[in-house]
C-alpha cells in the first residue's frame, strides 16, 4: 500500500550523499526500513530505505547515495522541497532490538555508508539505553565527508558516558578516525583498542549493516572468535542487513 507524501527539507551532505524529510509519520521500530517511490511511464519503482528518525518524531527521514546508473537515487537526489513522492504505509525488517536476544549487556553497530541510518533511529530511541549498558557505533567510510550525522552523533557522545564511537575512513587521512576499513581495524584489535572494551560472545550483540563485502568479512572473523549468526531458531549474537 502507498500513499503520497511530500518533501519538507533535505540535507546534502556532499555532492551525492543526501537525507530528505518527508510529512508522512509512518509507524515503525527503530532499524526498520520503507519504501519510496516516483511515477513512472510504465511501472512504478520502488526502492527500500531505512528510516533515520526516532520512532516518535512526526516526520519520515531517510539518508540516501545518489547512484548514477540506479534507477530511482539519481530522481530523488533531484528532489526539492515541496516535492511529491510515495511511501509504504508501513515498515518492515529485522535489524531491530526486539530480534536480539537478551544475551550481552554491550551493543555493537557497525556500519558502512548508508547503512548507518538504522542505527541512528535506534540510537534515538529509549529502549537501547535502558537495555544496554554500553554502546558502541563504528561508522565506515571513504571520505570524511560522507560521515553523515556527525553533529547529531557527537550529542549523543556528549550526554551518554556509556556511548563510544569510531569512525573509519578508508580513503583519506583524517586525525580523529581510524584509517582504514572496520574490518581491517576489527582482524588487529584496534577496535577494541579504540572503544575500550572487548567484544565478547557473552557480553556483546553486534549488528551490522551496508556493503555487503564487509559484512561478510566481519562474519568470517567474528564466526572465527566464537560468535554466531542471530536466528530466531537459534539466537546468536550477529544480526545483520545487507544494503544491496
Amino acid at each position: 500500500m502507498w500513499q503520497s507524501t511530500n518533501v519538507i527539507a533535505r540535507i546534502d551532505w556532499n555532492e551525492r550523499l543526501f537525507s530528505l524529510r518527508l510529512a508522512a509519520k509512518i509507524p515503525f521500530e527503530a532499524g526498520q526500513f520503507i519504501k519510496l517511490s516516483l511515477p513512472s511511464e510504465d511501472r512504478r519503482l520502488a526502492r527500500a530505505y531505512s528510516l533515520v528518525n526516532s520512532p516518535t518524531a512526526d516526520f519520515s527521514e531517510i539518508l540516501a547515495m545518489e547512484v548514477a546508473d540506479g534507477q530511482l537515487s539519481p530522481r530523488l537526489h533531484h528532489l526539492n522541497v515541496g516535492d511529491a513522492l510515495d511511501i509504504s504505509t508501513s515498515a518492515t525488517g529485522f535489524l531491530t532490538l526486539s530480534e536480539l536476544p537478551a544475551q550481552g549487556e554491550h551493543l555493537w553497530l557497525l556500519a558502512t555508508g548508508t547503512g548507518v541510518g538504522p542505527f541512528i533511529s535506534i540510537l534515538q530511541s529509549s529502549q537501547v539505553w535502558q537495555r544496554f549498558t554500553q554502546v558502541v557505533l563504528v561508522y565506515g567510510v571513504r571520505q570524511v565527508s560522507d560521515l553523515a550525522y556527525r553533529e547529531q552523533i557527537a550529542q549523543i557522545a556528549a550526554a551518554r558516558p556509556n556511548f563510544h564511537f569510531v569512525s573509519a575512513i578508508s580513503r583519506q587521512a583524517d586525525e580523529t578516525s581510524y584509517p582504514g576499513r572496520i574490518t581491517t581495524a576489527l582482524e588487529t584489535g584496534e577496535l577494541e583498542k579504540r572503544v575500550g572494551l572487548s567484544l565478547s560472545p557473552t557480553q556483546s550483540q553486534i549488528m551490522l549493516c551496508g556493503n555487503p563485502e564487509m559484512i561478510k568479512q566481519c562474519n568470517d572473523l567474528l564466526t572465527e572468535r566464537g560468535f554466531s549468526k542471530n536466528l530466531r531458531r537459534a539466537p546468536g549474537q550477529i544480526t545483520t542487513e545487507k544494503y544491496w
